[in-house]
């Protein structure tokens, strides 16, 4: 995947399951800038859902991408204010 942003920070959520990828990306972000993106890299195939309804639901951050392959998932959050 070729990224159209600068990743501030990784959080490398691997081999934890829901709810844990999302409460860690949250306490990530809540450490970064307006701006900063933070890659996610998790395991649980559920992070894609879970992470994607969190930053729906959540003021002050966006969902950038979302990437799977060989059962490693991305995500791009970046914090908006």
């Amino acid at each position: 995947m070729s990224a159209e942003f600068d990743i501030t920070e990784t959080l490398d959520v691997k081999g934890a399951s829901c709810p844990m990828p999302v409460v860690k990306t949250k306490t990530a972000v809540d450490e970064l800038a307006a701006g900063e993106v933070l890659e996610v890299v998790a395991t649980d195939s559920g992070s894609m859902s879970d992470i994607d309804g969190w930053a729906a639901g959540t003021d002050g951050v966006e969902l950038l991408d979302q990437a799977e392959g060989d059962g490693v998932y991305k995500h791009y959050v970046r914090v908006t204010e």
